[in-house]
């Protein structure tokens, strides 16, 4: 029989660190309180499971390069209608959109949080155990334009396919180039009923000649996104005027010697 002082090598020797550094604390408590042998493995199981939970949601953090801050929790949901709340809070909490490839668009003028509820709702995905990227569109627009000048276009595009949510951020402010434009549709059409995109703009539908010059490309991507879509219109005063507005009134106004 094996001794029970080579059960921490064993765990090891199984990949399973976390139950190997905590085997004593958990069998000396298991001792002390009389569980049995199956309570005391599924104790180390959860310690596993726990630890490889917390590892899996700080490398897929990581590799999302979501921006710092930018959670649900921090957001001022007090400036949105009721029912935005309710939506979005919906969108963030149940992935079954994600799961089932369709898309939220964000729209709205600048300020109004589009770029902080996206990050928000890929940090909450990620919560939820899925991949998720984030870019700013004009980064993603050169990445993609500089895979197809090396002709890797296709294997750029299949490697996004690991992410389940493609955050692209302010897509409204992409420059009007047929070479940065046509990489971009060709992003929209690879993902369509494949995997999701959140894209967040500036610039309405009726606007998007300005990312768009080809007309035909413009109507061919707008129905590619919104044809499993849900839209959302933001408005509102922008959150840095309203700061600025609120600082106004922090500060004392000067009193005559």
């Amino acid at each position: 029989m094996t001794d029970a002082t080579a059960l921490p090598v064993l765990l090891r020797q199984l990949r399973l660190p976390t139950m190997a550094s905590c085997c004593a604390e958990v069998t000396e408590r298991a001792t002390e309180q009389g569980w049995g042998v199956a309570t005391t493995l599924a104790t180390l199981c959860e310690y596993e499971l726990a630890q490889r939970e917390q590892r899996r949601l700080a490398r897929h953090l990581n590799e999302a390069r979501l921006p710092a801050g930018k959670t649900l929790e921090r957001f001022d949901f007090a400036t949105l209608p009721g029912t935005q709340r309710q939506q979005l809070s919906a969108l963030a909490s149940d992935t079954r959109w994600v799961e089932q490839a369709h898309n939220l668009l964000l729209f709205g003028p600048s300020g109004v949080g589009k770029s902080h509820l996206a990050a928000a709702i890929g940090h909450a995905a990620i919560e939820l155990g899925l991949r998720v990227r984030y870019y700013a569109a004009s980064a993603l627009v050169q990445e993609l334009q500089a895979a197809k000048q090396a002709l890797r276009l296709a294997d750029a595009l299949s490697k996004l396919d690991k992410y389940p949510l493609l955050i692209i951020d302010d897509i409204g402010y992409v420059k009007r180039s047929d070479a940065e434009t046509s990489v971009l549709f060709e992003l929209i059409a690879h993902r369509y009923e494949a995997g999701s995109l959140l894209i967040t703009s500036n610039q309405p539908f009726s606007a998007w000649d300005q990312v768009f010059p080809d007309d035909m490309m413009a109507v061919a991507a707008i129905d590619r996104l919104i044809h499993h879509a849900q839209v959302v219109e933001l408005g509102g005063e922008s959150y840095r005027k309203r700061a600025f507005k609120q600082q106004r009134k922090e500060v004392p106004t000067p009193t005559a010697d």
